[in-house]
């Protein structure tokens, strides 16, 4: 019973006060999956562009934009470029050479399928590229998070897998989810294959894998990932089924990704003349950090470190964080994810490491690793997820800082 003459005001506000971030998380839980992937890319997506514009303001004139460019202006320079000489002008016939007759950046290293887009909704909406690129990668970004929140629903309760999505969109480098980069529909294409590997549905694997394979690189290593995953299926047909219509339609789709995997570098080929016309392309952006090399697997990760670091600092360090990777793959935390998603990272981690060149872009390339946000997404304490949102839009600043902004002479390109 409450004394006479109490407060009862200043009890009930308590008691409202206190109900109010349980009343929040009950209508967040009640709405629609979709629906809060939408609000929580919005949300995130409101707090990238805040920070794209803060740095325009400051941005002084550069070869691409004049002093404190636009929006959309300040989000297509860098590759976007490339993207957009691509979507009007096409590749070269002839390859672009330097005074002693190597291979010059030039467009081959820029694959066709998100120009294309982009060029497809300029002819629709009348829209500029600028404008229409952004859209583009905002629309792939939305759609990548949605099919990432079911890949992860696989394997995750739902408060789970919404904060993984909440990781995925507040990621160091998912600012690009709003630039002229093919990432964001790189990014759906990969979800879309992962999520029809997990659900086992391989005969939708075909269109998906062509898509990707124009898109971006990284075919290659999903082709390893499914013949892994067909050998271990294989190797289980006796506790588990695997039909013999199953055998072949997967085993199919591993060869024919590996073989639309290795299209790019063969069109560029007779488009020139010159077998090595893709490589050689790729092999331009390494030249200024250690010159004219040929393309020797597994060998520029410990290149870069001997650069970055010296020796024997170098390759200690490239040990180091290849040994790391591999506690990271076998912690309980990341075999919760599947053993498919594990095969996934497992292959391109030996992708990456047979052919980049590890520089600033490192932090870009390494966003198809997205499956690991899963494992992060696991502690479901409020302070360690505020601690991970406030850690990533710090890290996000820092690499649009370091990255993305241009001060003259610069070796940390995006």
């Amino acid at each position: 019973m409450t004394e006479p003459g109490a407060d009862t005001g200043s009890v009930v506000d308590a008691r409202t006060a206190q109900g109010a971030p349980a009343r929040a998380r009950r209508l967040v839980a009640s709405a629609p999956w979709w629906l809060q992937v939408i609000v929580v890319y919005g949300l995130a997506r409101a707090v990238s562009t805040a920070m794209v514009l803060v740095l325009a303001s400051v941005q002084q004139a550069n070869p691409w934009t004049r002093a404190s460019p636009s929006y959309w202006e300040f989000a297509n320079i860098w590759d976007a470029r490339w993207f957009g000489y691509v979507a009007f002008a096409g590749y070269p016939s002839e390859l672009p050479l330097d005074d002693s007759g190597h291979v010059t950046e030039n467009a081959w290293a820029f694959m066709p399928v998100y120009p294309v887009v982009v060029r497809l909704v300029m002819t629709v909406t009348t829209l500029g590229w600028d404008v229409a690129a952004v859209l583009v990668s905002l629309a792939a970004g939305l759609g990548s998070a949605l099919v990432f929140h079911r890949l992860m629903s696989r394997f995750l309760e739902p408060d789970r897998a919404l904060f993984a999505v909440v990781l995925y969109c507040v990621a160091p480098v998912s600012v690009v989810f709003g630039f002229g980069y093919a990432e964001a529909l790189f990014l759906l294409l990969l979800n879309t294959a992962l999520l029809l590997l997990v659900d086992r549905r391989y005969a939708w694997l075909f269109p998906v894998v062509t898509a990707m394979a124009f898109t971006r690189p990284g075919a290659l290593a999903l082709s390893l990932a499914l013949a892994l995953h067909w050998l271990l299926r294989f190797r289980a047909r006796r506790t588990e089924a695997f039909p013999m219509a199953e055998r072949v339609i997967a085993a199919s789709a591993a060869v024919y990704t590996g073989l639309v995997g290795l299209a790019w570098p063969v069109v560029a080929w007779v488009a020139t003349g010159l077998p090595g016309a893709y490589f050689d392309t790729e092999l331009a952006w390494r030249a200024p950090y250690i010159g004219r090399v040929e393309l020797v697997p597994f060998t520029a990760w410990f290149q870069s470190g001997d650069w970055w670091l010296g020796q024997p600092l170098g390759t200690i360090v490239v040990v180091g964080l290849i040994a790391a990777f591999g506690l990271v793959l076998f912690s309980p935390a990341v075999r919760r994810l599947g053993v498919d998603l594990r095969l996934w990272l497992l292959s391109y981690a030996l992708y990456l490491l047979a052919v980049f060149f590890p520089q600033s872009s490192v932090f870009r390339l390494l966003a198809p690793m997205f499956p690991l946000l899963g494992a992060a997404a696991l502690p479901r304490s409020a302070i360690y997820r505020a601690s991970m949102v406030v850690g990533f839009l710090a890290l996000q600043w820092g690499w649009l800082l370091i990255c993305w902004g241009i001060d003259g002479a610069d070796w940390t390109p995006p």
